[in-house]
């Protein structure tokens, strides 16, 4: 890659690694932020929804107005409203202050992401130099939450508001960088071109609908809980029927007509959940049943961080031989291992026990989430790159609140005799959702000689 391709990814690379350590920093400062605030445990929860809701929420909004008014201004833009949001994080002195400033930077998160996503993939040619990029950007991306979990942990114990202060002032350096590194590019041609407002409406409810009701299904009325999904699917009936009719849809239905692009955003969806369940399993089972503190925990998991290593290097590699979707399937299977070496899980356990299969996650990271943002992008004309990174950065974010839903409910329905019961319980979710990734990939998968041939 050139100087220019280095400096761009340099820049996006610091943006997905910014967004990784803010979610797990904050995972980590709940407990802190309830002893701090007075806030009840349903409040506490609605710190970390009402960011996903407006991250999911937004996102396919968010992805194509990159594409309509342009990748760098709407990075810029957006990383100046992550900056300021998350800064007023940090001075909440009432749950409904933090909670409103999570949910805006979440929406800023939503269209700074995949204009991020986009840039890469449009200003660096399809072929090898993009996979080798993608696959750097992913391995910031996973690794951002690991080193954020132990930063986090750190910070923690000095004040929680330094959670919030800390990214403000990476951002800071980001957005410098971006105006200096990313290149001004050509406004996009929009003669005659109009928003489609009915379309960005209807399924930005419908995301949120959806969201909103697989995230409080474990809390929530069962009655409350299908009403909500059920809005949710109508306002996504009613966005599909608008698309169809209008002249220029928001979402071009044929780009989901690509099955290579519908497969690997339906398997990055279930590898979202799985380890969202994963980690939200370990951390009970470490912080409550074992004890241990929250930097305790962190540092435990930090080892899954060894795809920021193994991504560029090893994974790149691989795919040049094997071809995308091999390596991803690769990775998936790796993933059900590592979860389902950890059913075992005992009181007594000691660290080398869970070894394995935090070693086995970070494989399956640096297997799977690149190649799948790969497979999300290639091929999708430049003009529906930024939607692509949209529905990409969608099912990441729905798969994960789906993970946390069926793990909490799992646990709380077979944790009434005992917690490891229920944690046991809880630990089926990842495994099932792991395996069935893989197998909705493995269609995916082509031959040697093919995948040499794309490579």
């Amino acid at each position: 890659m050139s100087k220019r391709d280095w400096g761009v990814l340099f820049v996006l690379c610091g943006a997905i690694f910014l967004e990784g350590i803010d979610v797990a920093m904050l995972n980590v400062a709940l407990p802190a932020i309830r002893a701090d605030l007075g806030m009840s445990t349903g409040g506490l929860q609605w710190v970390m929804s009402a960011y996903v809701l407006g991250y999911g929420g937004f996102m396919l909004l968010g992805g194509r107005a990159a594409d309509l008014f342009g990748r760098r201004r709407m990075f810029v833009l957006w990383l100046t409203v992550f900056i300021a949001f998350s800064g007023l994080g940090g001075f909440a002195s009432e749950p409904w202050m933090l909670i409103a400033a999570r949910f805006v930077t979440g929406v800023a998160a939503a269209f700074m992401t995949p204009a991020g996503l986009s840039i890469i993939t449009t200003s660096i040619e399809e072929g090898a130099k993009r996979d080798k990029a993608l696959l750097i950007y992913s391995g910031t991306a996973a690794g951002g939450f690991s080193v954020g979990l132990v930063i986090g942990g750190l910070l923690t114990t000095v004040d929680w508001r330094l959670v919030f202060f800390a990214p403000v002032a990476l951002a800071v350096v980001i957005l410098v960088a971006a105006l200096a590194l990313v290149p001004k590019a050509d406004a996009p041609e929009r003669s005659g071109n109009r928003i489609d407002l009915a379309g960005a409406v209807s399924v930005t409810a419908a995301i949120v609908l959806l969201v909103l009701g697989v995230e409080r299904a474990a809390g929530a009325p069962v009655v409350q809980t299908v009403a909500t999904v059920a809005a949710g699917l109508l306002a996504l009936a009613l966005f599909a029927a608008i698309e169809r009719k209008v002249k220029e849809p928001l979402v071009r239905l044929s780009i989901l007509r690509d099955g290579r692009l519908l497969r690997g955003n339906l398997a990055a969806m279930l590898f979202a959940g799985a380890f969202a369940a994963f980690q939200f399993t370990v951390v009970l089972f470490l912080q409550e049943l074992r004890g241990w503190s929250s930097l305790q925990a962190s540092l435990a998991m930090l080892v899954i961080g060894i795809d920021v290593i193994l991504a560029p290097t090893l994974t790149a590699k691989l795919v040049a031989r094997f071809g995308n979707a091999r390596v991803a399937v690769g990775g998936l299977a790796a993933a059900a291992l590592g979860y389902a070496a950890f059913l075992p899980v005992a009181p007594d356990w000691t660290y080398a026990a869970m070894l394995p299969s935090f070693l086995l996650i970070g494989l399956a990271f640096s297997l799977a989430y690149g190649p799948l943002t790969i497979a999300a992008t290639e091929g999708v004309p430049e003009a529906d790159q930024g939607l692509a990174g949209g529905l990409f950065y969608t099912a990441f974010q729905f798969g994960t609140a789906l993970g946390l839903a069926v793990a909490t409910t799992a646990n709380v329905a077979l944790g009434g005799s005992s917690m490891l019961d229920g944690l046991r319980g809880a630990l089926v979710v990842p495994v099932a959702m792991a395996v069935l990734a893989a197998v909705i990939a493995v269609p995916g998968a082509r031959s040697r000689r093919e995948a040499v041939a794309v490579a």
